[in-house]
């Protein structure tokens, strides 16, 4: 049969012989005639049958479209909430623009390289009214247009989005095509995908393409429309590629086969085979060609599947660009249905979340009593806070930082120290020793520091002589402890005070300075007080700590077996003293009396400085905890509302909302106003879901 008479079939006549030869075109299933059959009411004006690609299943699916066309134009995907999108992609020159203008029934760009340039979100909606609407929304315009011209106006859209020439972006242009005819649905075409940029294009071309795609077909609201060319390879092209890194399992990807007149060989071999995993099915589809109408490429299509000794082959079920409009309206109104519950979820938790936080900001302050108020609740709840985790252990404010769970960290500083402290000891004892043999350094200080008076008697200035040495050997150790404690508690005031105060942005420096400056001063004191410590403990040689005692004469037993080694020359010179190791004795052979007062005094200092070193950790604990108290009961409130009230104009600053206030105030009230009005629509929408199912 001839092209021309072929459109003979479809003009000039609305006679049973012609619409009984296009039901013939396509197998007995319903849905399937529901798509094709002409009704007698579908005659032109100038009397012409016109065929449209819709059924009454759209009158359905028209609320659901309209709920997500709502929710898109509210903005709610800016909420992070994704919406069920019917995306469309594919290589560049796959047909893509072809399958978009037989589904709307209007022309779109053409030309060389990318069409596309911008995310082109298409709204279709078949209306009754024979005078087609179409009009563009971008950056906050509505632009009506027509049919002549729609594919100039979306040319000029895009080169003010995207700039002139031949670069991308990913900010969209809406066009919406109110139709008779046409399916209702909304599609996401997106730029194709190209490898080699052409003149005019950024050499990171495919990159961008790659990103913007990935984006949109990445959520699992999506489904995946993917052009194919009849004549390629499936599994070498790359939106296929695409579509199987974000949906392994193909389930929300469905193809659709373009040129299938020029490539009709191993066709059907391609489409029922399924190598690449196309979990909705094959639609095949004949691109419109020259100057062929709408309904004359569609008569086109449905004979070339019914007559083509190949394409033939293939079910009814899957050729056509009636089959795939009504495919698409199904999996549309699938994925909505199913989406739904979820969207009405994740607005509820947005917005709950979104009240609470604005529910935590500041109300606007009239006064210096109401901000003398404010201040005092922000003191009063960082005092609390500190409390908790300086002073109490807890840290629900901040289960997950670490940093911020103080009494461990403080409990870890102050382990650290003790043993910092008894390692820097034995290293001045390992230091002193170098060279010197046992017992000749308390030989030594006792030989100056002997006297006439009585023999055998240890006089009190040796002790405190080698007492005094060691203390020094570990003065510092103390002074770095606390250097580093403050340090570290001055970091943790200051990030619970700017916490409290971060929806006061005027009490961040003042609050700030005045932590910073109480911080100094402690330091200063608690250096004080190492420094009087540290004298103290070289001045005197005083305990009642019976440990002391009890180590003295534990290590004095071994005195026996030392004179032993000193006056018989028969036994070995080595000798193990608990503490020391073993040690050699030989040396002290013939030295008997100043020997044995030299045994006695190391035997003192080493039971002694086990209780020094034991009290300069237990009372620098005690002067932690003291002054972490005084800190937050008393002196940082003094301090920090000296600060404020010193400055004359502090609280009068608090009358003033902070710009970051502000803002966040009002992008909180304005996504509040926009999830309360998503909800509306979204109730609204299951309702009609619920009692569509019911009316079942």
């Amino acid at each position: 049969m001839s092209r021309d008479n072929r459109r003979g079939i479809f003009k000039a006549t609305s006679s049973k012989p012609a619409r009984e030869y296009n039901r013939s075109l396509v197998d007995d299933n319903e849905q399937n005639l529901a798509m094709v059959t002409i009704a007698d009411d579908d005659a032109a004006p100038d009397g012409s049958v016109y065929a449209p690609i819709v059924s009454s299943y759209n009158d359905r699916i028209r609320p659901l479209l309209d709920a997500v066309d709502r929710l898109r134009h509210l903005k709610i995907m800016q909420e992070g909430i994704q919406l069920p999108t019917i995306v469309v992609v594919g290589d560049q020159s796959s047909g893509k623009s072809s399958v978009l203008e037989s589904l709307a029934g209007i022309s779109l760009p053409r030309g060389q390289g990318i069409c596309t340039r911008v995310p082109l979100i298409m709204r279709l909606q078949n209306h009754q009214n024979p005078q087609p609407e179409l009009f563009l929304e971008y950056d906050g315009k509505v632009v009506p247009t027509d049919e002549e011209h729609i594919a100039q106006a979306i040319v000029e859209a895009t080169d003010e989005i995207a700039g002139q020439g031949k670069g991308i972006s990913n900010h969209p242009l809406t066009l919406v095509v109110k139709k008779r005819g046409v399916p209702d649905l909304t599609m996401v075409d997106l730029p194709g995908i190209t490898r080699v940029p052409v003149h005019g294009q950024p050499e990171d071309i495919y990159e961008q393409v790659s990103r913007i795609i990935m984006e949109y077909i990445t959520p699992e609201e999506s489904i995946i429309l993917n052009v194919l060319s009849a004549s390629v390879d499936f599994s070498t092209c790359e939106s296929i590629r695409m579509s199987q890194r974000v949906d392994k399992t193909g389930q929300r990807t469905l193809a659709v086969v373009t040129k299938a007149d020029r490539s009709p060989e191993g066709l059907f071999e391609k489409v029922t085979s399924d190598d690449v995993n196309i979990g909705l099915g094959y639609i095949c589809v004949r691109n419109r060609i020259g100057d062929e109408s709408y309904e004359e490429a569609r008569a086109e299509e449905a004979c070339l599947f019914h007559t083509h000794p190949q394409l033939s082959k293939i079910s009814k079920s899957m050729v056509g660009i009636p089959i795939l409009a009504h495919k698409l309206v199904q999996v549309q109104a699938n994925i909505i249905v199913k989406c739904l519950p979820g969207i009405v979820q994740k607005i509820n938790e947005k917005l709950s979340s979104n009240v609470d936080d604005l529910n935590k900001l500041p109300r606007n302050m009239t006064s210096v009593a109401e901000a003398m108020t404010a201040f005092m609740h922000v003191l009063g709840a960082a005092k609390e806070s500190l409390r908790k985790i300086l002073l109490r252990g807890e840290f629900d404010e901040y289960p997950d930082e670490n940093e911020m769970h103080c009494t461990a960290r403080l409990a870890e500083m102050l382990n650290q120290y003790s043993k910092d402290m008894q390692a820097r000891g034995e290293e001045a004892d390992a230091a002193n020793a170098n060279g010197v043999a046992f017992l000749q350094d308390e030989i030594r200080v006792l030989e100056e520091t002997k006297s006439i008076g009585l023999p055998n008697f240890l006089p009190r200035a040796a002790f405190l002589t080698l007492l005094q040495k060691k203390v020094k050997a570990i003065s510092f150790t103390p002074l770095e402890f606390v250097d580093k404690m403050w340090s570290y508690i001055e970091n943790v005031v200051v990030a619970v005070l700017m916490h409290h105060s971060d929806n006061y942005p005027q009490l961040l420096t003042s609050t700030r300075r005045a932590a910073q400056e109480l911080m100094a001063l402690k330091k200063q004191q608690s250096a004080a007080w190492v420094a009087d410590s540290v004298e103290m403990e070289k001045l005197s040689d005083y305990t009642c700590n019976p440990d002391y005692m009890a180590l003295w004469n534990k290590l004095m037993s071994h005195q026996n077996a030392f004179v032993e080694i000193l006056n018989d020359h028969s036994k070995p010179t080595n000798l193990h003293i608990d503490g020391f190791g073993d040690v050699d004795v030989g040396h002290l052979r013939g030295q008997a009396v100043v020997v044995q007062e030299a045994f006695d005094l190391k035997m003192r200092l080493t039971a002694y400085w086990k209780i020094v070193l034991r009290r300069m950790v237990d009372c620098m604990a005690l002067h932690l905890l003291f002054s972490i108290q005084k800190l937050i009961n008393k002196e940082m409130e003094a301090q920090i509302i000296n600060e404020m009230i010193g400055e004359g104009k502090g609280l009068e600053r608090m009358l003033e909302e902070s710009p970051a206030v502000a803002n966040k105030r009002e992008r909180l009230t304005n996504s509040i106003k926009l999830l309360k009005e998503s909800k509306d629509v979204v109730s609204k929408i299951m309702d009609q879901v619920s009692a569509l199912t019911l009316g079942k």
